[in-house]
């Protein structure tokens, strides 16, 4: 079954947008379409990935959903959800890299942003320890409850 040419020719224009002006070109929900309609290649993502916003309150939200709570949502199956938290996982390492590559006393934003995105969109508690060491750069990350 082929794409039909009106979500052909919508993905290729958002693609070009990507491409030429950057991530700051598009929409939250156009972000998030795109990424499904990787996963999902002969659907229109666009409403899924606006009900997934709306459901989840955000595009970190999202991210940060479980894959048990992101599998309730009609039209995710398992290569979507596993597209989701790849993101998820990419944007964590590249934040815990700019954490870990000066002192955290001197670094602090960089730490910051590190964990308010892994720790910002969820409803439970969690308890981390932070190791450092002796020039006080992260070197170990450690959930210990949650």
């Amino acid at each position: 079954m082929n794409v039909p040419a009106d979500h052909a020719g919508h993905r290729a224009r958002l693609r070009q947008r990507l491409l030429g002006a950057g991530g700051e070109a598009l929409a939250d929900y156009e972000l998030l379409e795109y990424l499904l309609a990787l996963a999902i290649p002969r659907r229109d993502t666009k409403p899924l990935a606006k009900r997934l916003l709306s459901e989840f309150g955000g595009l970190g939200a999202v991210m940060a959903a479980s894959p048990e709570a992101l599998a309730t949502m009609e039209g995710l199956g398992e290569t979507s959800i596993a597209a989701i938290k790849i993101v998820q996982a990419t944007a964590l390492r590249m934040l815990r890299v700019e954490a870990q590559a000066a002192p955290v006393l001197g670094n602090w934003q960089a730490l910051l942003d590190y964990l308010q995105a892994d720790m910002a969109h969820h409803s439970i508690e969690r308890v981390r320890v932070l190791h450092l060491n002796t020039r006080n750069i992260l070197i170990r990350d450690e959930l210990v409850s949650v």
